[in-house]
């Protein structure tokens, strides 16, 4: 497991029967997370300025207990991030994603050439604003308008609003079928995707009827020289060996490279424990 415990801005301070309880800045939040089925006494619970509460019947809501402001920033490194509280328990931004950041920004930084990135079911744009950063262009799609907006929102934050991106509102397949159509080739390719979803166009995702043909077309836009190809995926009970064995089947057919795979955890602060917060399966360039 790929451990991040590196943040300064995001802490996790304690786990106890299915809740989290996280410091982003100076904001103090108890979110549900599944996998904490163990219990564990701590004074900290009391500091949680707002918690989430699942309802029974589906969804949830937040239980506001001192005064949270409607977006606040944190930072990674140079990267700033708006954060939110959203109708369903997120912020915004996935903490343990850093480690695909860092990979990210080394490998777009020492391939020392012009990196093109796309970016799919790129969410608020955590990737996205990595990528810029190390100096790549990049087009970012997701088929929410709101959270195309958001990733704005983090690109000017991050003071990177000059470099090449491009936004684009749509189903990814449905794009990139028509990259295909139109030629465009791209150097990397990161995909986030649900494990079930609607398109812009109300077009119906499942992750295991429809990643496996996305990836099959994803290599008809990759360069003759591609970089990387990083998957992430919060499916329950997909296995990172999955993700090794699709990327072994196609683009490591087509491009002989390293394949890996793996789970992220993030560490609790001032403990040994690990939350296990998803999976990735990487296929990068020997280069």
């Amino acid at each position: 497991m790929k451990i991040v415990d590196n943040w300064s801005d995001y802490k996790l301070l304690a786990m106890s029967e299915g809740q989290k309880l996280e410091k982003w800045g100076d904001i103090t939040l108890s979110r549900p997370d599944p996998q904490i089925i163990w219990r564990e006494k701590s004074p900290l619970w009391s500091k949680a300025d707002a918690i989430y509460h699942r309802s029974k019947t589906g969804g949830g809501a937040w239980e506001i207990k001192n005064k949270v402001p409607d977006k606040w920033h944190i930072k990674y490194k140079d990267l700033t991030f708006n954060i939110k509280l959203m109708g369903f328990k997120h912020t915004g931004i996935f903490p343990e994603q850093a480690y695909n950041w860092d990979y990210m920004v080394e490998k777009i930084k020492r391939s020392n050439r012009p990196i093109n990135v796309l970016n799919l079911f790129a969410y608020t744009g955590g990737a996205t604003v990595a990528c810029l950063s190390a100096g790549a262009s990049v087009v970012h799609v997701d088929s929410s308008k709101g959270m195309v907006a958001w990733a704005k929102e983090n690109v000017q934050s991050s003071h990177l609003e000059d470099k090449m991106v491009r936004f684009i509102i749509d189903d990814c397949l449905k794009f990139v079928e028509r990259e295909i159509r139109r030629g465009h080739k791209y150097d990397a390719i990161i995909m986030d995707p649900p494990s079930f979803g609607r398109g812009a166009n109300k077009e119906v995702w499942n992750i295991e009827e429809s990643l496996y043909k996305l990836i099959n077309l994803c290599l008809d836009v990759l360069s003759d020289k591609p970089l990387f190809f990083l998957i992430n995926s919060y499916t329950t009970g997909l296995s990172p060996k999955v993700l090794e064995n699709i990327l072994n089947l196609t683009v490591n057919k087509k491009y002989p490279g390293i394949v890996t795979s793996d789970e992220i955890g993030i560490k609790m602060e001032d403990s040994d424990l690990i939350l296990p917060c998803g999976i990735f399966g990487r296929w990068e360039s020997n280069d």
